[in-house]
């Protein structure tokens, strides 16, 4: 089953012009086309298109996700890069993560004080009411 570039692009969240510019530079294969010459996408453009848009949630560079294209088309001999590739990516997605979790302790911090600060204020007013 193939889909047109409109389906393509709602089913992987991406708009047309990044498809069209993941194609131009070499992170997407160029597309089967149908009869009229439109773009056609399989299941397996999907799949890479999901892969594709994962690594650049975590932050990969395009740069890097160009090599590890290029790597997947050598087959077994860029294998042991493309792992390479992913395992340093891992890394840096982890100290990205710990670097997260610091901002997320300041925040809960800064929240808990703001909070303890109103009940202090709400319970002054209180005291200040029945007396």
């Amino acid at each position: 089953m193939t889909i047109s570039i409109a389906q393509a692009a709602e089913r992987s969240g991406l708009s047309i012009d990044t498809l069209r510019y993941y194609e131009r530079i070499g992170l997407l294969d160029p597309p089967a086309r149908d009869a009229g010459g439109r773009r056609d996408y399989s299941e397996d453009d999907l799949s890479w298109l999901a892969f594709l848009t994962r690594m650049r949630s975590t932050g990969m560079p395009i740069k890097m996700m160009r090599e590890y294209a290029q790597l997947r088309h050598r087959g077994d001999p860029g294998a042991a890069r493309r792992r390479q590739i992913l395992v340093e990516h891992r890394a840096a997605v982890r100290e990205r993560v710990a670097e997260l979790n610091a901002c997320l302790e300041v925040l809960d911090y800064k929240i808990e004080h703001y909070g303890s600060l109103e009940r202090t204020f709400v319970d002054g007013i209180t005291r200040g009411a029945t007396a």
